[in-house]
């Protein structure tokens, strides 16, 4: 590697840790304020990554303007003022998606729909429990965690690749990485009331958001493009920052809302 490989190196990592550590601070600063804070960041960064999905499968602009219309009704009714994240707006999310796949034909554009409502449905479900901030703050840290040691282990160790053909940079001692990362987190926050079956199940959850992430990867190995988009500098799109968390976040509320958890 030559020195100017290096820099131009060392400038992406600093690029990628500015912006990553400011995007953990506005997350923070509204999970923290909850309400309509919280809220406006949920549904801003879900319109925004429905863009994206929409540009990532060709879509006309007018098809891009009723999938982005037709989301933001459920996201509307999941605001605090509205009826909140409650089983009404679960339905609407559904009957979107089913008017976006008739008004525009692509069914790839409903399912972005799912993709991207219902965890900003699940989302503000965990933050309006009783101990919202601690339950979000868990659900959210496991794919943080997962995401920030998959990346440093596996750019430190390296090591045989993970899926070579979907994601050539993720190797497998990134991925050990990131799980063992989640399951610290889960034991530490297990000392401080989280339930001690979410404990065991954060490296089961992290490995969700793993194969999330390979997913991602896939559609976009698929569409032939590199990002999802250009908004975070050293990240890509919305998409790009937050598909661990897609699928997590369903699944970390079905786990809470299942077997009860009062927190």
């Amino acid at each position: 590697m030559t020195p100017d490989d290096r820099a131009r190196r060392k400038a992406n990592l600093n690029q990628r840790l500015m912006v990553g550590f400011s995007l953990l601070a506005v997350a923070f600063c509204a999970l923290w304020w909850g309400g309509i804070a919280f809220w406006l960041i949920v549904a801003v960064g879900a319109l925004i990554m429905m863009s994206e999905w929409s540009a990532m499968f060709a879509a006309t602009p007018r098809d891009k303007r009723i999938g982005q219309f037709a989301l933001s009704i459920p996201l509307a009714i999941m605001a605090p003022l509205a009826s909140g994240p409650s089983f009404f707006a679960f339905g609407l999310v559904i009957g979107a998606a089913f008017f976006v796949g008739a008004a525009t034909g692509r069914r790839e554009l409903a399912g972005g729909i799912l993709y991207v409502g219902l965890p900003a449905l699940s989302l503000l479900l965990l933050r309006s429990l009783p101990d919202g901030l601690f339950i979000s703050l868990w659900a959210m840290g496991l794919v943080w965690a997962c995401d920030t040691a998959a990346f440093f282990v596996g750019r430190s160790v390296g090591g045989p690749r993970f899926a070579p053909a979907i994601s050539p940079n993720k190797t497998w001692s990134g991925f050990v990485g990131g799980v063992a990362a989640s399951a610290v987190l889960g034991g530490v926050m297990a000392q401080y009331g989280l339930p001690l079956w979410l404990a065991v199940a954060t490296p089961v959850l992290a490995i969700v958001s793993a194969l999330g992430d390979l997913y991602e990867s896939w559609l976009k190995r698929r569409a032939g493009i590199k990002d999802s988009g250009t908004l975070l500098p050293g990240h890509g799109g919305m998409l790009d920052r937050l598909d661990g968390i897609v699928p997590v976040a369903p699944l970390a509320a079905l786990m809470v809302l299942a077997l009860g958890v009062a927190l």
